[in-house]
């Protein structure tokens, strides 16, 4: 984990690769649990047998579900200390590179494209995340993902 006192030293860090998070298993109860939430029940997520037979040959993660493990992947991966509170500010790109069969393995990369001073005294960030399938060829999901941190 990668641990910083504050926000000022986030700025020396931009065009870097700041943190790797530690490695999650997606299982079936989360991706049923999901579509649950969600309502998006296709058949390649939560139907085990029809799934087998279809293009992956297995269900496949919802890539919303991949997307939503991004502050789980920061959680693991970084500590800024002397902050109050951190908040989800929102996406400019996102891609879905590769399916996440159930039972893969997952971790994010994060580099700092950018970051800048925001009123009340905090900082808004731009992050690179490329979340990595275990042993796959592309990524599962690369996003551009903005969060907030105040001090």
């Amino acid at each position: 984990m990668k641990t910083l006192q504050n926000l000022g030293e986030l700025k020396s860090l931009v065009g870097q690769e700041v943190a790797v998070s530690d490695w999650i298993t997606i299982t079936q109860e989360q991706v049923n649990l999901f579509a649950q939430a969600t309502g998006d029940h296709q058949w390649i997520h939560i139907d085990v047998e029809r799934a087998k037979a279809g293009p992956f040959g297995a269900p496949i993660a919802h890539g919303f579900l991949t997307l939503s493990l991004l502050p789980k992947f920061f959680e693991s991966a970084m500590e800024i200390r002397e902050t109050r509170m951190g908040v989800n500010y929102g996406l400019n790109k996102v891609r879905f590179t590769s399916p996440v069969p159930v039972g893969s393995r997952l971790r994010a990369r994060m580099k700092l494209v950018s970051c800048e001073d925001i009123e009340g005294n905090g900082m808004q960030m731009a992050w690179l995340v490329t979340v990595e399938r275990e042993g796959a060829d592309k990524p599962a999901c690369v996003a551009e993902s903005l969060t907030r941190r105040y001090a």
